[in-house]
């Protein structure tokens, strides 16, 4: 099919799985086609509606930082231009390795916010770390942390896990081989990040296996699986003006949504100052981040409409 002059589509692949945010297909038996789409998701919920150009956003900010991190860990991208990638996708989609999953959610924490800062004030630790007392919401931590997840099913909650729970899973070398990953990873991405301005608070990786080489997977630093804070606004014990979904967060839980995420209501959909507001954000993380122009960034012109998901087969 690839080889064929006939341009190839979407619907050639078969469908392998969808997330709250990506759709996975079916290459070849060593590739994988990775779509990014402009989905955005929040308290396990997939929202009604749609960021427009998250998942070019997404998409051309894990490209940044796989290239940037390839001698830490090789990544899972085989290409961004290929054709083989069809054109509806140009700009959201990677051809990717096939991997075998490891069943962990690698967090790095080096600041205390989020479910950490929950854990934290109900134990006085993070998934089993015990932390000195005192600290408060955005306090930066006397060293980052690997907080690991157990990986949820779509619309259920990562829970956060402790290391002996990692050594349980995948055995002690490569427990430890991910947390060693994981805290390289993190500082190497975050010292990069604060010297265009911007603090990586948290951030998740996703790891798997080609044969026995360890690969980085999935998305990379982003801002659905980070914190990003701009350094100029940063103020410890208060909530941080964000560069990520947190804002769409605030709406849903404030009062102009008319949302209680203690119901089993769906949440409503977002209105156009939101949406707008969340798309800037995104691209202006993108823009720091990298110091590239999102504009250069192929695929602008695909005609993917906000909230669109590929068709399933």
């Amino acid at each position: 099919m690839a080889g064929s002059a006939q341009a190839v589509q979407l619907t050639d692949y078969r469908h392998l799985a969808s997330g709250k945010v990506r759709e996975l297909y079916e290459v070849d038996d060593e590739l994988l086609l990775l779509v990014a789409t402009d989905r955005i998701s929040a308290y396990d919920h997939v929202l009604p509606t749609g960021i427009p150009d998250k998942g070019r956003v997404l998409t051309a900010m894990s490209v940044f930082w796989f290239e940037l991190l390839a001698d830490l860990v090789p990544g899972h991208v085989v290409a961004t231009e290929d054709r083989r990638i069809p054109a509806s996708v140009r700009g959201r989609a990677l051809l990717v390795r096939r991997l075998d999953m490891v069943p962990v959610e690698c967090v790095a924490r080096g600041y205390l916010t989020g479910s950490g800062l929950a854990d934290y004030r109900s134990t006085g630790a993070v998934c089993g770390i015990t932390l000195p007392p005192g600290l408060d919401e955005a306090d930066r931590l006397p060293e980052p942390l690997f907080t690991p997840a157990a990986k949820a099913e779509l619309g259920a909650h990562d829970e956060n896990i402790g290391y002996d729970d990692v050594v349980a899973t995948v055995g002690a070398e490569r427990a430890q081989q991910l947390r060693d990953l994981t805290l390289a990873l993190y500082a190497r991405a975050a010292e990069h990040a604060a010297g265009r301005g911007v603090l990586v608070a948290d951030t998740k990786f996703e790891f798997g296996l080609d044969g026995h080489r360890m690969v980085l997977g999935d998305e990379v630093l982003t801002p659905d699986s980070s914190r990003f804070w701009p350094v100029d606004g940063y103020r410890p014990g208060r909530v941080q003006p964000s560069y990520d979904k947190q804002y769409v967060r605030d709406w849903l839980t404030g009062p102009d949504s008319g949302w209680d995420r203690r119901t089993d209501a769906p949440p409503p959909p977002l209105p156009a100052e939101v949406v707008d507001a969340t798309r800037r954000r995104y691209v202006q993380a993108y823009e720091l981040v990298t110091g590239r122009r999102f504009d250069d960034w192929p695929g602008g012109d695909a005609g993917w409409t906000a909230g669109a998901s590929p068709a399933h087969h």
